[in-house]
């Protein structure tokens, strides 16, 4: 039963990413929001790209994690968090949210203190400066 619970979560946060990405083509000015916050089109840019890079391509970096995705949050920051996939309301492992009006994402939690911390901060950089890609070659 958990399982199935975790997967029903993983398919739900996966479509609205998809459609959080339909409903908005410019990220990183303030022109044309349609009335989203700079912090809220940064990090659906942001996190349709980790969504697909990460754990769509089944990126084995990334297999011990799942995405929580919690951009439509009511108190002003959107973000998504990664935890344990076998434990989906475990404390979070990392954080990449962005603030208010701002669209500077930051991002923290333990897994910036571990091995992968120099390819989330690439990758993360990367997507914030609108690059879509999964490698930083391509």
């Amino acid at each position: 039963m958990t399982n199935r619970f975790a997967a029903a979560i993983a398919i739900f946060a996966a479509s609205m990413l998809a459609l959080a990405g339909c409903q908005s083509k410019t990220y990183n000015n303030s022109g044309g929001s349609g009335g989203k916050s700079a912090s809220l089109r940064a990090m659906e840019q942001v996190a349709i790209a980790a969504h697909k890079c990460w754990f769509a391509s089944r990126d084995p970096a990334f297999k011990e994690y799942q995405m929580a995705n919690e951009l439509n949050n009511f108190g002003g920051t959107p973000r998504f968090l990664l935890v344990p996939a076998k434990h989906y309301g475990g404390r979070p492992l990392l954080v990449v949210q962005a603030t208010g009006n701002s669209s500077r994402v930051e991002v923290f939690g333990p897994l910036m203190d571990g091995p992968l911390s120099g390819r989330i901060a690439a990758d993360i950089a990367r997507w914030q400066g609108g690059g879509g890609s999964c490698s930083s070659t391509g």
